[in-house]
């Protein structure tokens, strides 16, 4: 290892220099951990106290683990399907849990692995003979004669890196830091009673005592929540900074007459989020909202009652939709709610119509240029379209709100760039129909006030959800098909959905999001393979001439032409077509009262959020819905539970929190990472709602007196640590 001057060692340091450059080349190609604050930023995922040994009960398929374990029993023979040895060896825990492992070329290791042996095995968690394995862990004996510590801290690790090489790393580095600056503020750490950062970040890596661990944690967790909440609220004072065009109601204008020719009775939620929805356009600060609500809420309602407000006050709105097959679908729903009103130029029009126009990517030139036109001039209130309305050709004669639907699918940079058109910002208005949890929306949608709606409009009919578990019950299948011929006969039509497209290429709507979709490779190599996802363009074929024979079968992917998808769903939604098999391209806004089954097939494959949007595709009319979810996994597993949790409630609020718990908030927090190395590790938005609730006022407070952080340099770096230079950048440049 190269000899350096211990002075000169602080978290931007580049690694080579302190654990040398095999250990730095690996660090940096596993881990993509560059610098010593990288390292020490890399936090233990667990403890083992030095005299226990690992439950081995709480193991993962596909995890990487490291775990301390008794030899119970090595055995060495010779492979049956190749040359070599192989040593299969038993561990055991403190609870007599055991666990297989399997080394190649075995007689090296004989003398190591013999039972009464106490010793760290690192590797990745799979499955043979419907047993968990390690194949070929990695191994090092726990030896009485090395240095004394409490407790072994495991690290995240991969197959080339095991936890204790990180550890070793870890110390290291540890020995030559110098303390770094501390980025809270003195006031804050003594008010919350937080340990000093140089102190935090050694006593998570090498603590002596359970209260060590906390109160390290504890602090670093802070870190994390100030981070965040600071890079928001900057974001939230850079929005407000630009003045908005205020568009207060207009008396005897175009959403008077929308409302007097509503056919139902808006609900309370409705009534009392669109009164703050009214209040905040009314106001020269721009509107930053984040509407949620559940299946058939009725957030489309909402959103054109403010279009309307925004097209009485003389400027436009345009609603930006995730897909064309949604925004083509808005646009029909739009102008079939507007009736008269949305005809502006048409014969039959209104006395104060406007004009619903679709902008999309796909457009045929001559229609591109006519909805290009109508933007620029004004003559289209409300422009419907997909990403195609970011462009920079696009032009708005006066762009006063912005609708985004289905947020989690834009980033943060493409709705900036429709709201940053121009001297004034519009009014932003962001729904989602997947509910968040208080914390998510806390921490992800922190830039944004947030309402809910809970109450369902009335008229909506109930919908019964199965499980068709078809491990246990494989002659439960011919009768999911009997069920779809009995709606289509009693005159009703049916979807069918399933995870992939086919024809073996990737794309976006194919999905494969389960943790057990790799082989397990066995000691011989023979292969415990799970089969590939099913797809349309395999099933709908199958259908066609089997179970569904003699039905009007109609399929919808994502890799269809434009005018071919919309033409499918066209025929869809005036009753053309029985059935409809399609990915998940009718997840969201899809609306055809008819339709009264769903049937999902590998339903496993699917998230609990996308099982809960895609159920509300039926049931949307006067007719009960049903949703069978179809399913090979067996009972008491982790992927059962999730369909048990969908099957047993429609609570939407209800299966966001569960869904967060399941998900480990991977796919949550990495809205906030947007595919950048983030330093988001230790932060949970069910476990430290509280910390958070905090941060957000303290950060508001700081950003209230040093809106760029010029003045907290060690907050302005914590940012960047967080959430990313490059995000940070960008906030600090709109501030």
């Amino acid at each position: 290892m190269i000899a350096i001057d211990s002075h000169a060692i602080d978290l931007d340091t580049p690694l080579e220099g302190v654990v040398g450059k095999k250990s730095a080349d690996l660090l940096a190609a596993q881990l993509e951990i560059a610098t010593v604050g990288d390292l020490v930023r890399h936090y233990p995922r667990r403890y083992v106290d030095r005299g226990k040994l690992t439950d081995l009960a709480g193991l993962e398929i596909g995890e990487h683990v490291t775990v301390v374990a008794e030899v119970v029993q090595a055995t060495l023979r010779q492979m049956r399907s190749r040359r070599g040895s192989l040593l299969a060896v038993v561990i055991r825990d403190e609870r007599g849990t055991k666990l297989d492992c399997t080394f190649f070329n075995g007689h090296k290791l004989l003398s190591l692995v013999k039972p009464g042996v106490r010793a760290l095995f690192a590797g990745k968690v799979g499955v043979f003979n419907r047993k968990l394995q390690l194949t070929h862990p990695q191994f090092e004996p726990l030896d009485d004669d090395d240095e004394i510590r409490p407790f072994l801290s495991v690290y995240p690790a991969t197959g080339k890196i095991a936890s204790w090489m990180i550890a070793r790393c870890v110390r290291q580095a540890l020995d030559v830091l110098d303390d770094p600056t501390d980025p809270l503020p003195e006031s804050l750490r003594r008010r919350e009673g937080l340990a000093e950062l140089g102190r935090a970040l050694r006593r998570i890596h090498v603590p002596e005592t359970d209260t060590d661990i906390h109160a390290a944690r504890h602090r670093l967790v802070w870190d994390e929540a100030m981070g965040v909440q600071l890079a928001l609220a900057v974001r939230r004072r850079a929005a407000a900074a630009r003045p908005a065009p205020a568009c207060p109601p207009t008396p005897d204008g175009l959403l008077d007459a929308f409302d007097a020719r509503l056919p139902f009775a808006l609900t309370a939620g409705q009534r009392a989020v669109g009164a703050e929805v009214a209040a905040d356009l009314a106001r020269e600060h721009p509107m930053n909202r984040l509407v949620q609500g559940d299946v058939g809420a009725g957030k489309t309602v909402v959103a054109l009652r403010a279009m309307l407000q925004v097209v009485d006050s003389g400027r436009q709105a345009a609603l930006l939709a995730p897909t064309e097959v949604l925004a083509a679908q808005h646009a029909r729903s739009l102008r079939a709610m507007l009736g008269p009103l949305g005809q502006a130029g048409e014969l039959g029009a209104a006395d104060r119509a406007t004009r619903v126009e679709l902008l999309t990517g796909s457009l045929g030139a001559k229609a591109k240029r006519g909805a290009l036109l109508a933007a620029q001039s004004g003559e289209a209130g409300i422009v419907v379209g997909t990403h195609a309305l970011i462009q920079d050709r696009v032009g708005f004669a006066d762009l006063g709100l912005v609708v985004v639907d289905e947020q989690h699918r834009f980033g943060v940079e493409q709705r900036d760039a429709l709201r940053g058109r121009g001297e004034r910002a519009p009014h932003m208005l962001v729904m989602t129909a997947t509910p968040i949890p208080r914390t998510v929306a806390m921490t992800v949608y922190g830039d944004l006030a947030v309402s809910a709606l809970r109450e369902l409009p009335g008229g909506r009919s109930p919908i019964a959800t199965t499980v068709v578990p078809l491990a246990e019950k494989p002659q439960w299948f011919d009768r999911v098909w009997r069920r779809v011929r009995e709606e289509v006969e009693a005159g009703h039509q049916c979807y069918v959905v399933l995870p992939r497209v086919g024809d073996d290429k990737a794309d976006d709507d194919d999905l494969v999001d389960s943790p057990d979709d790799a082989p397990d490779e066995g000691a011989d190599g023979e292969v415990d393979a799970r089969r590939a996802p099913l797809a349309v363009l395999e099933v709908a074929p199958k259908l066609a001439d089997g179970a569904l024979e003699g039905l009007r079968l109609g399929v919808l992917h994502g890799r269809l032409p434009p005018d071919e998808k919309d033409a499918v769903m066209r025929a869809f939604d005036a009753g053309e077509l029985d059935v409809l098999v399609a990915t998940t391209v009718v997840e969201v806004g899809v609306d055809v009262p008819n339709a009264t089954a769903m049937v999902i097939l590998d339903a496993d494959r699917f998230g609990l959020s996308q099982l809960h949007q895609l159920r509300g595709r039926v049931g949307r009319g006067s007719a009960p819905g049903v949703c069978l979810l179809v399913t090979e996994v067996p009972a008491e597993t982790t992927a059962r539970e999730r369909l048990d949790a969908v099957a047993g409630t429609t609570d939407g609020f209800e299966l966001a929190r569960l869904d967060l718990e399941l998900r480990r908030e991977g796919d949550v927090l990495g809205a906030l990472q947007s595919g950048r190395r983030s330093g988001l590790r230790l932060l949970s938005l069910l476990r430290h709602e509280e910390i958070i609730a905090k941060a957000q006022v303290y950060a508001t407070d700081i950003v209230s007196t040093d809106p760029d952080l010029a003045g907290h340099p060690g907050l302005a770096a914590l940012v960047g640590e967080t959430v990313g230079d490059e995000e940070r950048a960008a906030y600090l440049d709109k501030a």
